[in-house]
């Protein structure tokens, strides 16, 4: 039979490649076999019947120096130390590093309550229940001191809230949507919503736009009464809303722009009493806002 160059030429090439693939997984196997190298112990021992001291060299990075000393057990080592000693496996060492490690624990306090300022309080409440890491970042006195300035107002950055700027944010939430009620009522001209909102004390006060005062529950839920079947409905819009909030009272500015009446805004006043879990309405102040321009006509028909 003749052999051709062609064929010797390809037995030649079957060859080499047959010696690398063989080459390339002894030297896998020699790389994924286990190094368990055993760790340098010296020991010195004293008397018989004292305690023996021992001296366990080390052949770590960590920051035993070296030496381990006496009475100090191998078992409190980390598993990165063990592994380096020769008494561990990598795995021990990578599961230890990711146990109980997040990206919001990572972060320094300043990253992590900025990012939460971009949460609005329903978003916050509901990362709070997520899990205990959560929670703790969630409950973070700065991440609700932000939050408060951002929906509320600046005006009070030097408070200290006895209870913390959560308990602070949730008891002025509750005042501003009393006061938010108490506008709805009025747009609604229901009249027992209006007396369930009032504190039924005889030291209420209201005094209404027109400047006619009342004194006394009664009184103002029949000067109430009198205003819905008098006047008709009228659209207005609350602006510039500002509360404050005590133990158990708070007060609220605001204006209040009448679209029907272009002689400027009502400057309203409401005052809160915290009672039996809930807060009522004991004070209502309305007045118009004077114009520059009528100031001097104002003065004259006086």
């Amino acid at each position: 039979m003749e052999i051709t160059a062609f064929d010797f030429t390809l037995s030649q090439s079957f060859l080499i490649a047959s010696s690398l693939t063989f080459l390339s997984l002894l030297l896998a196997l020699l790389t994924l076999r286990p190094k368990s190298p055993k760790p340098n112990l010296t020991v010195h021992s004293s008397t018989p019947t004292e305690a023996a001291t021992e001296t366990i060299t080390c052949r770590c990075c960590c920051s035993c120096n070296g030496e381990i000393e006496s009475g100090y057990s191998t078992d409190s080592l980390t598993a990165e130390e063990r592994y380096l000693n020769g008494g561990g496996e990598a795995e021990e060492m990578v599961v230890e590093k990711q146990t109980g490690a997040s990206m919001m624990e990572q972060l320094v306090p300043e990253i992590t309550t900025h990012a939460l300022s971009y949460l609005d309080y329903p978003s916050l409440c509901r990362l709070s229940m997520t899990n205990s890491l959560m929670r703790k970042a969630a409950n973070d006195d700065n991440a609700w001191k932000a939050l408060y300035h951002k929906d509320f107002t600046l005006e009070q950055d030097t408070v200290t809230p006895v209870n913390g700027w959560k308990a602070y944010y949730a008891a002025t939430r509750a005042i501003v949507n009393a006061n938010t009620e108490f506008f709805n009522i009025i747009r609604e001209r229901s009249v027992q919503a209006m007396s369930q909102l009032w504190l039924n004390a005889d030291y209420v006060k209201c005094t209404h736009a027109s400047g006619e005062n009342f004194s006394g529950y009664n009184a103002v839920i029949q000067s109430w009464l009198f205003a819905f079947n008098w006047e008709q409905g009228l659209e207005f819009q609350v602006r510039d809303v500002r509360a404050r909030v005590l133990t158990d009272m708070a007060w609220v500015t605001m204006k209040m722009y009448v679209v029907e009446m272009d002689n400027g805004p009502f400057n309203v006043t409401n005052v809160f009493e915290f009672l039996n879990g809930r807060w009522y309405l004991v004070h209502h102040h309305c007045s118009v806002m004077v114009l520059d321009g009528e100031v001097d006509q104002q003065l004259m028909h006086a």
